[in-house]
């Protein structure tokens, strides 16, 4: 049938559609305000070491500083590889002096846990959940090292607060940010290395991380050298010293200063839309349509099984109805049928995690899009049950 008639395999479609049917996490919808024309000041063709990229990317630092509230001792860097890079940079360069607990709970947790037991060979305690849920937070000792994500990008769970972490703690906290920074509230007196990446909730451009270390963690990198090469796109230090000029802009390798000015329009428009507590409140509401539409139909759930820890940006639902033989072929089905609806792209649920559905509710994303997006769900789910019949 034709795209825009009513009625597909007996079951009546939505009339409404979303404006915007990016719904992916990662790399995620742009702002709002994103045009292209709006980068047009990009000092393209120049270099990042002349006065004018040193400047754009000192501004990128200063900017998150302002939005996110990092504290002025904390140091900020742009770094290769995206928040892959970052959480890699600090593992290589700072684990190793003392027992680190690695917790996972969620694919990116479980990738981190490989490079500590199987690549670095640390001495190191794994403690696992399965998807939905968390480790239990409690029996964490802060006095060793630890390494964790704080948002399950492919879980739908996350951290709740940071009181887990002891104040006064003799080992370093390394935190997977990438799906929380500018959605949530982060404790940075808990995290001494927190990290994350462009593309996620202000939805820039991939390939860029950044690391913001704290104090102790400097102190670390000042006093500790790890027993196994260092690759350059990993060394923060130089003759015991950290390198300044990572965090005042002058990068290890070269960025794209065009992806540098797309962060800064998205910095600027976090700031036009009430910075981190108006970004919040996006991602509240925007997860908030997700759950009261969840709670009114009894064949799909939210794969985060408390409350409290449910992501208000990467929401990962399930199909619950037992009368699906094939979860994961009717999950597929469903984000197939609504991709080619227009309606919905890249909700599929990750590779490795339980079959289901993904959706972005960061800020960047209108809540309008969200309410428009559940009928079609609701539409997608009837059209396949019926095929099945």
């Amino acid at each position: 049938m034709a795209i825009d008639d009513p009625a597909r395999d007996g079951v009546r479609a939505p009339e409404l559609r979303p404006a915007n049917p990016r719904f992916s996490s990662g790399p995620c919808a742009k702002p709002p305000v994103f045009t292209l024309e709006k980068l047009s000041g990009a000092p393209l063709g120049r270099s990042h070491r002349a006065a004018v990229g040193k400047e754009r990317l000192k501004a990128a630092i200063d900017g998150t500083r302002t939005v996110l509230g990092i504290p002025e001792d904390y140091r900020i860097g742009i770094v290769p590889a995206s928040d892959t890079g970052a959480v890699e940079m600090a593992m290589w360069s700072l684990l190793g002096p003392r027992k680190v607990e690695m917790l996972a709970w969620e694919s990116f947790g479980a990738g981190w846990v490989t490079d500590a037991v199987k690549q670095l060979k640390l001495d190191a305690e794994v403690k696992t959940a399965d998807y939905g849920e968390l480790v239990d937070l409690g029996s964490v000792d802060t006095d060793n090292d630890v390494v964790f994500t704080w948002n399950g990008t492919t879980s739908g769970v996350r951290v709740v607060n940071g009181d887990w972490i002891a104040a006064k703690r003799a080992g370093l906290t390394i935190c997977d940010a990438t799906s929380a920074a500018f959605a949530q509230d982060l404790p940075w007196d808990k995290l001494d290395v927190t990290t994350f990446s462009w593309q996620k909730v202000l939805g820039g451009e991939a390939a860029h991380g950044m690391i913001v270390l704290s104090p102790r963690a400097v102190e670390r990198l000042e006093s500790y050298t790890p027993p196994w090469p260092m690759p350059k796109i990993f060394r923060l230090t130089k003759g015991g010293k950290l390198i300044e000029g990572i965090f005042k802009g002058e990068t290890i390798n070269t960025p794209s200063m065009l992806a540098v000015e797309d962060y800064l329009l998205a910095l600027d428009w976090a700031q036009s839309v009430g910075g981190l507590p108006g970004l919040i409140e996006r991602a509240d509401a925007n997860a908030g349509v997700i759950a009261d539409f969840v709670a009114d139909h009894g064949w799909i759930a939210n794969l985060a099984k408390d409350p409290a820890t449910r992501s208000n940006t990467s929401v990962c639902l399930r199909f619950t109805d037992p009368s699906i033989a094939d979860g994961a072929a009717f999950a597929k089905a469903v984000a197939k049928r609504l991709e080619a609806e227009g309606v919905a792209y890249d909700i599929g649920a990750y590779r490795d995690a339980p079959p289901g559905l993904r959706i972005w509710c960061g800020g960047t994303v209108e809540t309008s899009d969200i309410q428009a997006l559940m009928p079609w769900i609701e539409w997608a789910y009837h059209a396949e049950r019926a095929a099945l019949a």
